[in-house]
């Protein structure tokens, strides 16, 4: 009875010990806690373990561009970025974290491999391939390959739009045009004022279901 008394509690203690580990722990304001750890534990709750979240309410982050994830976060952490709900989640989660957290999630998500979302409306998005390939001439807006890249995997400041959700893209494409919410986001003001909802639709459809080519 002693003998199995005496392993039953070895056992338990042994639980709680691997329980306050940082390889199990969701403290933020903990630096020695692993990125990976912390994605997997806190911010999978939104953008999933991988960063291909699945709720068009928060963005995908597999593959997104190291330096605009730090920027992003970095954003938050000041206060300086406030576009709802962003601001809802992401101010009192980025709070405690140190640069080099930030630095550590950056490179976590950006080496996860993206992965397409459901395809939309195959007309919807042929016209926002059109704008995103050789932008509207007629009304001055350029190609969004310009900035984010012909397979839209961004370029440093400038974020990975592919395999983003539609419904998130439209959301900060309205948040550009009607909002200071983005105070970083100066060259996409401009650009989103001369978008229509229809187009900002088009676009979001191409990225959503977009096809490496």
């Amino acid at each position: 009875m002693k003998t199995t008394s005496l392993t039953l509690a070895l056992a338990i203690a042994a639980i709680v010990a691997g329980c306050a580990t940082t390889e199990r722990s969701r403290a933020l304001n903990d630096p020695a806690v692993p990125a990976n750890v912390t994605a997997q534990q806190v911010c999978s709750n939104c953008h999933g373990a991988d960063g291909n979240s699945i709720s068009p309410n928060f963005p995908r982050l597999a593959g997104q561009q190291p330096t605009y994830i730090v920027e992003q976060l970095t954003a938050f952490r000041s206060h300086s970025r406030t576009d709802p709900p962003g601001f809802e989640y992401m101010w009192g989660l980025s709070r405690h974290l140190t640069d080099g957290q930030i630095k550590s999630l950056a490179e976590y998500f950006s080496s996860q491999k993206p992965v397409p979302d459901a395809p939309g409306a195959p007309a919807l998005a042929q016209r926002g391939k059109e704008i995103f390939v050789h932008g509207v001439p007629s009304k001055d807006i350029p190609p969004c390959a310009t900035c984010h890249g012909a397979q839209g995997e961004g370029n440093g400041m400038f974020p990975r739009v592919s395999y983003q959700h539609a419904d998130y893209v439209v959301k900060q494409l309205l948040v550009f045009q009607r909002t200071d919410e983005r105070p970083q986001g100066v060259v996409m003001k401009t650009v989103a004022h001369l978008l229509t909802h229809e187009d900002m639709e088009a676009v979001a459809a191409y990225l959503q279901a977009f096809t490496a080519k």
